[in-house]
């Protein structure tokens, strides 16, 4: 079971950026798939939804550690 698994709505995912840009973060809003192959629908910083299937580079922070937003 990866820490992935243990996501919740509400709990946030930081993506490391790809060629250096900046880190995407998300609010998860549904989580899709059976434990190990989950995904989620999650609505990212730029104030838009879409799926996202983790890979390598996606970090889970717990709601209560997020505080005020992704940022924080």
């Amino acid at each position: 079971m990866t820490q992935l698994d243990d996501a919740r709505p509400g709990d946030w995912l930081a993506v490391d950026a790809v060629g250096g840009g900046p880190d995407r973060r998300g609010q998860i809003l549904e989580i899709l798939g059976a434990a190990g192959h989950r995904h989620f629908r999650v609505r990212w910083d730029e104030e838009h939804e879409s799926l996202h299937f983790p890979a390598q580079g996606t970090r889970l922070i717990p709601e209560q550690q997020a505080g005020a937003g992704p940022r924080a």
